[in-house]
């Protein structure tokens, strides 16, 4: 019935437009009642992104469920990756989503929400991820912001070339981008290294036992 009230609604975008298409007129054309739909979607809008819901349920358990030894950066990368894998598992039907939220704001305004959603998810996953280490939320939250961008900027160019194209080779570009830039997570062993660099500035001329008598006093030995 879910399946059935999706392929209704868009049947009737295409035909109508969005704005001219009513609940009545979806269930009329599915054959169901009206307390059907809004058992499946809360409003006109929910039913153009009938897919999302679940989508960010299993984005939020595949980032529960990653081990701590895991690169976080590529583990968001991963999440990033499940959402691609609904638009494809599809193209027709997200082809042609695409296209309508472009036609109606509105659409396009609760399609920026879902998007920020997702980014939120990835930034909560990295803020755990992260916690304790300097400037720990800015990097997750800067880094879960580029995974989106990455990601929708090949989604987009895959979608605006009507689905044509590898899809999957897109997103992993653009998520390399993202990989090279933050792959090494911060805070990790090579950056509590060069914490503890220092450096000292000695006389011209001074004697070796001087200049190690200098650092010894600087690293705060006896």
């Amino acid at each position: 019935m879910r399946d059935a009230l999706v392929a209704a609604a868009f049947q009737l975008f295409l035909e109508r437009g969005y704005e001219q298409t009513t609940v009545d007129d979806i269930v009329t054309l599915a054959g169901v009642g009206r307390r059907s739909f809004f058992r499946y979607f809360p409003s006109k809008e929910d039913v153009v992104f009938p897919d999302h819901e679940r989508c960010l349920a299993d984005m939020t358990a595949f980032l529960s469920g990653g081990a701590d030894a895991d690169d976080p950066v590529q583990r968001v990368c991963g999440a990033a990756r499940l959402v691609l894998r609904m638009y494809a598992e599809n193209p027709t039907f997200s082809v042609q989503r695409y296209r309508l939220t472009k036609k109606v704001p509105g659409l396009r305004a609760y399609e920026l929400s879902v998007v920020w959603r997702y980014e939120r998810a990835l930034a909560e996953y990295l803020r755990g991820r992260f916690a304790g280490r300097r400037d720990g939320t800015l990097q997750a939250d800067v880094i879960a912001a580029a995974v989106v961008a990455a990601h929708n900027n090949a989604l987009r160019s895959w979608l605006r070339s009507d689905g044509q194209g590898d899809a999957t080779a897109a997103v992993d570009h653009a998520l390399g981008y993202v990989r090279n830039t933050f792959g090494s997570p911060p805070g990790d062993a090579a950056d509590e290294e060069r914490e503890d660099v220092v450096v000292v500035v000695s006389r011209r001329g001074a004697p070796m036992w001087r200049v190690v008598q200098e650092i010894e006093t600087t690293l705060g030995r006896d």
